[in-house]
This record gives C-alpha cells, sequence and structure tokens, in this order.
C-alpha cells in the first residue's frame, strides 16, 4: 500500500494551508496523508511505498529528500519559494501530480554523495554539494584534491567544493561552476573564489573518489547549506557516489531548458 507525507516547517502557514487543503481534496479521491514537520524532530513511518512530497523552497525539498533517502521512497518537489531551481511542480498542480505519482511509475534516479573521513567511519548525505571552506572569515584555506589515489591540484580559495548534477544549479552555478544534466553519472569538482590558482571546475567520474584535505589551517565541512563538521590541519574527507540514489518523482516540467528558462527569468540570474 503506498503512502501520503507533507514534508513542511512549521513556521511556513502557507506551506501548512496548502498541505490541508491538498489533503482533503486527495481524501475525495480516497488517498489519505500524514504531515512530517521537517523542524520538529519527527521521526514518522518512511518505508519504499512513501511518497514524501515537500512543500516549500530548495532548502524544504533538501531536508525531505534526506529523509525520503534514508528508506529508500520518492520524493516530490511542490514549489513554494521564489526560485526553486531543484523544484518543478507549481502549487496549483499539486493534487494532480500527486495523483499522477501515486498511479504511474514517473521516477528518475538522482545521484547522491557519501561524505566520510575514511574507511570505517561513519558517512554523511549530500545532494547538492559539500564544501570543504575556511573556518575564518578574512582567511583562505588551502585545500589538496586527490582523485582516486592520483594527487590532482592544490587551491587556495575560500573553498572547494564538489557537486552532483542535481546541485550544479546551485552553489556550483554561482560560484561559476557548469551546468550539468541531472542523467549524467558526474560529479563537479569547483573552486571557491580561489586565489592565483585555476579557477576553472572538473568534471570527475561519479565512480570515483575525491579526497579534500586541509592543508595548512583549519577547515569547516559544509553539507547542502549546514556545517557537518571540522578540519584540522592534515585532515581530510572523502566524497563519493553514494552507493543507493535519491528517487525523484518527475513531471511533465521536469527537462532542464524549461526549469532553467523558469529559474532564470526575469533577472534572477
Amino acid at each position: 500500500m503506498q503512502e501520503l507525507l507533507f514534508s513542511v516547517f512549521s513556521n511556513r502557514d502557507d506551506a501548512i494551508e496548502l498541505a490541508r487543503e491538498s489533503a482533503l481534496s486527495l481524501e475525495g479521491m480516497g488517498i489519505s496523508s500524514r504531515m512530517l514537520y521537517l523542524d520538529q524532530g519527527d521521526q514518522p513511518a518512511i518505508t519504499r511505498d512513501t511518497l514524501v512530497v515537500s512543500l516549500g523552497g530548495d532548502g524544504t525539498f533538501l531536508q525531505s529528500a534526506r529523509q525520503a533517502h534514508e528508506h529508500g521512497a520518492r520524493v516530490l518537489a511542490v514549489n513554494l519559494g521564489r526560485l526553486g531551481f531543484l523544484l518543478n511542480v507549481p502549487s496549483t498542480e499539486i493534487v494532480e501530480n500527486v495523483n499522477d505519482a501515486l498511479t504511474k511509475n514517473l521516477v528518475v534516479e538522482r545521484l547522491a554523495l557519501s561524505i566520510s573521513r575514511g574507511p570505517g567511519t561513519p558517512s554523511e548525505f549530500a545532494l547538492n554539494e559539500v564544501v570543504v571552506e575556511r573556518a575564518h572569515a578574512g582567511h583562505m584555506v588551502r585545500v589538496r584534491t586527490f582523485i582516486d589515489d592520483d594527487a590532482f591540484l592544490t587551491y587556495s580559495a575560500d573553498g572547494v567544493m564538489v557537486a552532483t548534477p542535481t546541485g550544479s544549479t546551485g552553489y556550483n552555478f554561482s560560484a561559476g561552476g557548469p551546468v550539468v544534466d541531472t542523467t549524467l553519472p558526474v560529479m563537479v569538482l569547483t573552486p571557491i573564489a580561489p586565489h592565483f590558482t585555476i579557477d576553472r571546475s572538473i568534471v570527475v567520474d561519479a565512480n570515483k573518489v575525491i579526497r579534500l584535505l586541509a592543508d595548512d589551517k583549519p577547515a569547516i565541512i559544509v553539507a547542502d547549506g549546514h556545517t557537518i563538521g571540522a578540519l584540522e590541519p592534515g585532515e581530510a574527507i572523502e566524497v563519493s557516489k553514494s552507493p543507493t540514489p535519491v528517487r525523484v518523482v518527475a513531471t511533465r516540467s521536469f527537462e532542464l531548458g524549461f526549469r532553467l528558462r523558469e529559474s532564470l527569468r526575469e533577472g534572477h540570474a
């Protein structure tokens, strides 16, 4: 049996009201639902058959995707934000898209990142990107990079990022990185404000492991916009493709060109 879960932040009255209105409409179609408040530590029962419907902006979707990914569930992204690179369903079409998702096979798999400090250590998850960045404002950090076992480039910069194709339109894009089709199995290595070094992104096969080492100063580790740890000089993280992808519901407005035209219109870029 398929389950429907609306995921919202408790301070988004518009999202909560939309969830309640949609739930009433869907109930009339014989579809029941529950609410997940992402900022209240809720631990609802989620299975692979659950459809998680994210109501909000990109941040809501990233949190919802994390919840769905832990259980192999699907996630549907409804746009209540201003820009919404990641969000492909307008709020006016939520009932139609939820019904389609529950009755049709509309899933695409998005590459996610697994982040660890080496073999045997717990891994963290990121759908968009992970960044090793400076720990203190006004200072650069020197980051040595390795691809598999090969020493690669060393950057003096505000930070160095590894982005997924999904995340290529976010922080990576703002830092001058390329927009990547989400179907490609690659990771993008992008320096942030590099000083006297190569400032171009490097596209890497997703089956490789990228290691980022803080060489001379402390650094922090940021995944999908949240600080998840710190590095002392000489410490590193390893970034690789997550063994399980994020299952995202595709809709008619899912194509990259459409999303770029919509998201970059009216001088947003």
